[in-house]
Formats: C-alpha cells, sequence, structure tokens
C-alpha cells in the first residue's frame, strides 16, 4: 500500500445520519456505539442517526457522537488490515487519530472525548464566546490584529486552516473588533455557529481540570507516526503526547503546518474518516496543484468500497 495518512474530522462536520449504514452491516459497529452509550449514557445512535440537530450540536453530546462514528468508519477499514503510515485529526478529530494509533483503546477515546465536551460546555455557560473564520489573509496579518486588540480583550487564534483561512476565537466584542479590522485589509470573516469560544483563554479551567483526569490513564507510544495540533510535528514519548492533548484545549489547532509537514513526508493517500468532507475540502487547498496524491473520503459504505477498491 502506498504510503497513506488517516486525517480525522472534529466538531463541525455533524450531520443527521453520519454512521446510519455501518451500524446497520457491522455487528462491531454496533458494538462501538453501545460502549459509547453505555460510558455517557447519552442515545448516540438515535442522535446520529435521527437527530434532531439542535440536541446533536450540543458539545457535550456531539464530541462523543463525532468520536463514535470516527471510530466506525476506522473500525470498517481495519477489518480489512488496513494501517495508516500517519494519522493527524483536527481538534476533538485526534482522539481518533490516537486510538488508530494505538496509544489509546477505544473506549478510553470515548472516556476522554466525554469529559473534555462536558468541561467545554459548562466553560461555555460561564463566559460566552465567540469564534470567526477570516477568510483572504496570512496567518502573520491575522495574528498582528489579533496581537492589537488582545490588549483590550480575550482574544486568539484557535485553527490555521488552510493558508489564508484561519479561525479567530475569544470574547465577542474582540471577535468582532478583529473581524472588523480584517475587513478593512479586504478579508472576508464569516460567524461560526458555535456555543463557546474554543481553544481561547476563556476555557483555561476546563484544560486545567483536564490534565488532572488525563493523569488517570495510560499512554502507549504509538504505532504509526501521529502530527499533533499544537506542534505540527511527530511526537512518540506518550507522557508527552499527554501534555500535548492537554495543551490542545487553549492551543491553536496548527490544520495547515500539519498537512504540509504529512506533504514534506510525500504522503500519497489522504483518507478523510469520519463524517463530513470538512478536512478533505481544506485539503484540496493546500496540495500544490502537481502533487502525486490521492483524497478520499470513508464515511459510508460506498466510499469505503471505492477506497478499498484503488488500494487494496
Amino acid at each position: 500500500m502506498k504510503k497513506t495518512a488517516f486525517l480525522f474530522p472534529g466538531q463541525g462536520s455533524q450531520s443527521i445520519g453520519m454512521g446510519l449504514d455501518f451500524h446497520q452491516e457491522y455487528d462491531f459497529v454496533r458494538e462501538i456505539f453501545d460502549m459509547a452509550e453505555e460510558i455517557t449514557h447519552i442515545n448516540l445512535s438515535k442522535l446520529c442517526f435521527k437527530g434532531p440537530m439542535e440536541d446533536l450540536i450540543m458539545t457535550v453530546n456531539l464530541q462523543p457522537a463525532v468520536t463514535a462514528v470516527n471510530l466506525a468508519c476506522l473500525a470498517a477499514i481495519e477489518k480489512e488490515d488496513l494501517k495508516a503510515d500517519f494519522c493527524a485529526g483536527h481538534s476533538l478529530g485526534e482522539y481518533s487519530a490516537l486510538c488508530s494509533a494505538g496509544v489509546i483503546s477505544k473506549e478510553d477515546t470515548v472516556k476522554l472525548v466525554f469529559k473534555r465536551g462536558e468541561l467545554m460546555h459548562r466553560e461555555s455557560t460561564k463566559y460566552k464566546g465567540a469564534m470567526h473564520a477570516v477568510v483572504g489573509l496570512p496567518i502573520e496579518d491575522v495574528e498582528a490584529l489579533v496581537a492589537e486588540v488582545q490588549k483590550d480583550g480575550v482574544i486568539s487564534v484557535a485553527n490555521h486552516n488552510a493558508e489564508k483561512q484561519i479561525v479567530i476565537t475569544g470574547a465577542p466584542d474582540s471577535v468582532n473588533r478583529v473581524s472588523s479590522l480584517a475587513a478593512e485589509k479586504g478579508a472576508k470573516s464569516i460567524p461560526l455557529k458555535v456555543s463557546g469560544a474554543w481553544h481561547s483563554e476563556l476555557i483555561r479551567r476546563a484544560q486545567d481540570e483536564f490534565r488532572n483526569f488525563l493523569e488517570g490513564f495510560s499512554f502507549n507510544s504509538p504505532d504509526s507516526a501521529i502530527v499533533f495540533n499544537v506542534t505540527a510535528d511527530n511526537e512518540n514519548n506518550p507522557d508527552e503526547i499527554k501534555s500535548i492533548m492537554e495543551r490542545q484545549l487553549c492551543s491553536p489547532v496548527k490544520w495547515y503546518d500539519s498537512m504540509k509537514k504529512l506533504i514534506e513526508e510525500n504522503v500519497e493517500v489522504f483518507v478523510e474518516i469520519g463524517p463530513g468532507r470538512v478536512l478533505t475540502g481544506l485539503l484540496k487547498k493546500i496540495l500544490p496543484g502537481d502533487y502525486q496524491g490521492n483524497v478520499y473520503n470513508v464515511s459510508n459504505m460506498k466510499q469505503l468500497e471505492k477506497f478499498l477498491n484503488e488500494n487494496k
């Protein structure tokens, strides 16, 4: 098999019906949902397959729901004895990447994302936050605007998703001000439908508490390389991986740099494993026009069959 990277989506990729055909097809997928529902005491299969969307998108529900679908799609691939050379996940999706690389079990993956969702939801009810996507400016320009406004309020870069697609996060007034300044420089600013200021200082207390929760889990050395959000680089030491995952809550997601790292490693096959096409869309903006690589989605049976037919 060609040099392959598995990519796992996070919040924002959800849709009603996600994971349904895998759930209908495979006993082991039903077992994954049963396990996740036993841990969370949430009817995740009903939320994923029937909604309603307003309940699904609540962070405390959404994090284990998307993760269950990611793990279901991954299990369908692993049934064919396919493994990745590299893994990466976007924010929440990084926990699925840890599972794919053998760092944590499926059960611990669900336990961690469920606690993460609970803590983030709690902080979002205490501190009103906002997130906007700024499109059309390079990261250096957005960082300069953030630094200018940071003196008066909480504001930071949440995600560097593509070369000129950057998400800012923080207090609503500060986010609006940076958006206005970016618009003056010719950028487009798009408010995101989120319930909190993820990857900002407004959820710092969640990160501090999550650090203590993480201590109760054993991490293994990865059996495939993981490119991490916080560093846009690999790490093999389990203790350092645990530290990275704790810092991830308030640190920027360096997705653009992570994908550039995979390009430098000459990855030939990129597979988005889980609901939606968010990461595929970003990757097609990042890959050079002459890059010799193929991009796949695996979120349903039809897509799985296409991927397998072309890569086995």
